[in-house]
């Protein structure tokens, strides 16, 4: 089976932050394999923009050394290599400064004025108004382009509308891309059509027949080289306000009149409006937070999350479970149980739709206990759907039930590559597709649930609980859904 490449119109896309380690280690592999798969065109730019000087030849170099890190080697084809290289370009540009770069930026997009256009701001926030403001002041933005900025989108709701609306003041919201990766996985889209292109699932896909659903996104790793900005952010703002967030609503929104991008957005929008507030006396009851302390992890010993920050004390979450609630009728009385954490035990990213338990068994004790159906849908690291059914056991011997899975592995089904999340956000952007990409209200309706999560947390004054790198956060987490009577779906289960 071969997967269907379809070309994007001519281009330029500038990468603010070229050197930075976003850019090396995504960006460049991503743009690499559209350009190995023949959906990038002859004609298109690729321009590297950051403070440090240097010529075409020696980003090209780095470029290189990029790819060898990032890319499998059975997908380094020597001239492969060389004629993406040829396509790339580098331009200094110091974004602080009036003149530093931004005329020589301009004579690089020469002759590509009535094509497609696109700036990726792959670094700080507090430039990413900077940045705008001098693509302005220089007459680099067009009728046909875009400006693709990452998170984190502001740390509070203030803050989020701050910066927006400095973007706001040289591009349209239609010309503004917030990229999450999360959305462009395959796992994700395949839950849309999982929801809206089978019978099978939408009837049953409510308070009715759904007991609860789980979102987990488990890292096993530290915060490694990132401990600085994280100390800034936690896991409550760097995962669940817009990752996580994003999945729910996925999960629970109801279907667009239309697969385009302002009807997907309008039901995304609901379900963050309908979120149940987590206010005053509850966030001690339905939120935990966590930091890890030294333990194991991949067979050896791992540091402590105040080690790695070199300090004594910090009060930043790197673990949070919440049980969320949506106030409408589809999900009255479902819980929605999501957690997210470093240093647990594995890197996991899936989806976990638990229904109820039949109302009647017929078959008596006999049989062994009967198992509720569940529907997962893994992210990472094998992106895939597994259903899990009650079937009988096969032999003589009378009727025995057992659970097992349906499983669908995208990798084995489908025998091809599967396009990482980054090739097919940028080729969406060139394409004006903003389908997988948040817009101003959500960013905005995704702070309002979470700041008074993070307001309770500061007024409690209560340091987050530790737990053991290695384990799956601490044993508060358990309880929170235990005291439901339920449990967590943990790998191997």
């Amino acid at each position: 089976m071969t997967s269907r490449i379809i070309a994007v119109d001519p281009f330029d896309l500038v990468v603010f932050g070229a050197t930075g380690d976003l850019a090396y280690r995504k960006l460049m592999p991503a743009l690499y394999h559209r350009h190995r798969d023949g959906q990038i065109p002859p004609v298109a730019r690729i321009i590297g923009a950051s403070r440090r000087p240097m010529s075409d030849e020696a980003y090209q170099k780095l470029t290189e050394a990029a790819l060898e890190k990032f890319v499998p080697a059975d997908e380094r084809e020597p001239e492969m290599v060389a004629s993406f290289l040829k396509r790339i370009s580098y331009v200094a540009v110091d974004a602080t400064a009036e003149k530093a770069g931004w005329p020589e930026l301009a004579k690089a997009l020469e002759g590509g004025k009535d094509r497609i256009r696109a700036f990726y701001l792959a670094v700080a926030p507090d430039l990413f108004g900077i940045i705008c403001e001098g693509l302005g002041a220089h007459h680099l933005v067009t009728p046909k382009t875009r400006v693709i900025i990452e998170k984190p989108i502001g740390k509070s709701l203030a803050s989020a509308n701050e910066l927006n609306d400095s973007i706001g003041k040289v591009f349209k919201e239609s010309q503004i891309y917030r990229i999450d990766h999360y959305l462009g996985k395959e796992t994700v889209q395949n839950l849309m059509a999982l929801r809206f292109a089978n019978a099978l699932f939408e009837p049953i896909w409510n308070a009715g027949h759904i007991d609860n659903v789980q979102i987990t996104v488990a890292e096993s790793l530290g915060v490694e080289g990132r401990a600085g900005y994280y100390d800034t952010a936690g896991a409550l703002r760097d995962m669940v306000q817009n990752h996580i967030l994003q999945l729910l609503c996925l999960v629970a929104m109801e279907p667009p009149g239309r697969f385009d991008a302002d009807a997907l957005r309008d039901e995304k929008l609901k379900v963050l409006r309908a979120l149940k507030p987590i206010v005053d006396g509850e966030v001690d009851t339905v939120t935990v937070r966590g930091q890890y302390k030294a333990g194991a992890s991949a067979g050896g010993p791992v540091p402590g999350y105040l080690e790695e920050l070199g300090r004594d004390d910090s009060t930043t979450e790197t673990f949070v479970a919440i049980k969320a609630e949506i106030e409408n009728w589809r999900w009255a009385g479902v819980p929605f149980y999501i957690r997210t954490g470093k240093r647990l035990p594995t890197r996991l990213s899936e989806i976990v739709v638990n229904f109820k338990t039949i109302p009647h068994s017929i078959f008596g004790d006999a049989v062994g206990q009967l198992a509720s159906n569940q529907l997962i849908m893994r992210l990472q690291p094998d992106e895939g759907v597994r259903l899990w059914l009650m079937i009988k056991d096969p032999g003589p011997g009378g009727m025995r039930l057992r659970h097992v899975p349906l499983d669908m592995s995208f990798a084995e089904t489908f025998k091809v590559r599967s396009p990482e999340a980054y090739e097919r956000l940028i080729m969406d952007v060139i394409r004006g597709n903003a389908t997988l990409f948040m817009r101003r209200d959500e960013v905005e309706a995704a702070w309002k649930w979470i700041d008074p999560i993070l307001d309770g947390w500061a007024a409690s004054r209560e340091a987050p609980k530790t737990y053991t790198a290695g384990t799956w956060g601490p044993s508060s987490s358990i309880a929170l859904i235990e005291r439901d009577g339920r449990t967590w779906h943990e790998e191997g289960a």
